[in-house]
């Protein structure tokens, strides 16, 4: 893990302003879609920030705080599980990118994208990057913005709608949560368009 946190770079295009994006929730049966936009300084670096999967929640903690703090410019951005069910998963992360750039105080000059896939933002270029959030600071500053954002959706969430695990899970699809979809069935949070249950893709 140290290694790959050693090769993350500031800057892919050059450019001053390159905001960093990435979501989180993607693959979750329940709850929003979140996506983070980051512009981090032109020399930008950290330690221990990569993809925030590989961080611990404390460390997230800590980061979101500093990455906030430093950033030339972020926002974060969310796409309600209805939107998802409408438009499809896909296209509900990269409206929520758009979204978060949208809201950014600083327009940026160029956009580097986690993954292999994007629809493309009016007037500015982009590159997508697969494991991006495990090679530039200002994707994996993005991934745990949406991260610890959604994080705290879930959690609250997990207030209203007991059982679910949702404070654990973030609404992944672990044994707990299917088996409280089994038998307690689903909640207005539920992504309904998603296979819930291995046996069944309507409930």
């Amino acid at each position: 893990m140290a290694k790959e946190k050693a090769t993350l770079l500031a800057n892919y295009s050059g450019l001053k302003l390159e905001a960093g994006l990435d979501e989180a929730g993607r693959g979750c049966l329940a709850g929003p879609v979140v996506a983070a936009a980051v512009i981090l300084p032109l020399d930008y670096f950290h330690p221990i920030l990569t993809d925030s999967k590989l961080l611990t929640k404390k460390q997230r903690e800590t980061l979101r705080e500093e990455i906030c703090r430093e950033a030339v410019s972020w926002a974060v951005s969310e796409v309600s599980p209805g939107d998802i069910d409408q438009i499809n998963i896909s296209k509900a992360s990269f409206l929520a990118m758009h979204q978060a750039l949208n809201q950014l105080p600083t327009p940026p000059e160029f956009l580097i994208v986690d993954g292999n896939q994007f629809i493309p933002y009016p007037g500015i270029p982009h590159a997508c990057i697969v494991k991006g959030d495990r090679k530039y600071f200002s994707i994996a500053a993005a991934s745990v913005l949406a991260k610890t954002y959604r994080d705290d959706i879930m959690t609250k969430l997990a207030e209203q709608f007991p059982g679910y695990g949702w404070e654990q899970n973030a609404g992944y699809p672990t044994r707990l949560h299917r088996q409280a979809i089994q038998e307690v069935g689903t909640t207005p949070y539920h992504r309904l368009s998603f296979r819930l249950l291995p046996e069944s893709v309507n409930l």
